[in-house]
């Protein structure tokens, strides 16, 4: 992952994990099947997760998830059986609604793809997308290396406009 400058402020915190390439993991052209490495950046997004003081299993006890909506993986060098690869996770973008995790996976310092993963809040109870939680905004936006309010509006400081007769919340 490339670091930001450091005019461009705090930097979002990395959570990488180290994994050993199994022979379960590769196809017939002994290469890691595209699909693993989904799973390599959902392991290293739960880890980057806890480090916010909140595993994602706490998450859900709590009564949200943090529902996929997108997925993007750029493929530069394959990664084979028996190979140590890095898989980094960093919070790249935090809104009133969703976040974006990004991800970049290497061995031995050279990059073998990239990803992202973008994910809105869904309260359990209703099944409905939910603004960030209040419990949970301090803890991601450390993550994110923010100290400014998140994307989207949930500065509670912020003026807000005023809304017509029969205008609902969006």
């Amino acid at each position: 992952m490339t670091e930001p400058s450091p005019a461009a402020g705090p930097t979002p915190q990395t959570s990488t994990i180290e994994v050993e390439v199994r022979y379960a993991e590769t196809d017939q052209m002994g290469v890691v099947h595209h699909a693993n490495y989904v799973v390599w950046f959902e392991i290293a997004r739960t880890k980057l997760c806890a480090g916010s003081g909140f595993h994602y299993a706490e998450i859900e006890r709590l009564g949200y998830y943090l529902m996929v909506t997108g997925v993007e993986v750029s493929y530069r060098r394959a990664a084979r059986y028996g190979d140590r690869v890095a898989v980094a996770c960093r919070l790249e973008r935090l809104g009133s609604r969703g976040l974006r995790f990004g991800y970049e996976v290497s061995r031995d310092g050279e990059v073998l793809a990239r990803g992202a993963t973008d994910h809105v809040w869904v309260e359990r109870a209703s099944g409905r997308t939910c603004r960030l939680p209040e419990r949970f905004a301090g803890p991601f936006r450390r993550l994110a290396g923010a100290t400014a309010a998140v994307e989207g509006g949930d500065d509670p400081d912020r003026p807000r406009p005023a809304r017509r007769a029969g205008q609902g919340r969006s």
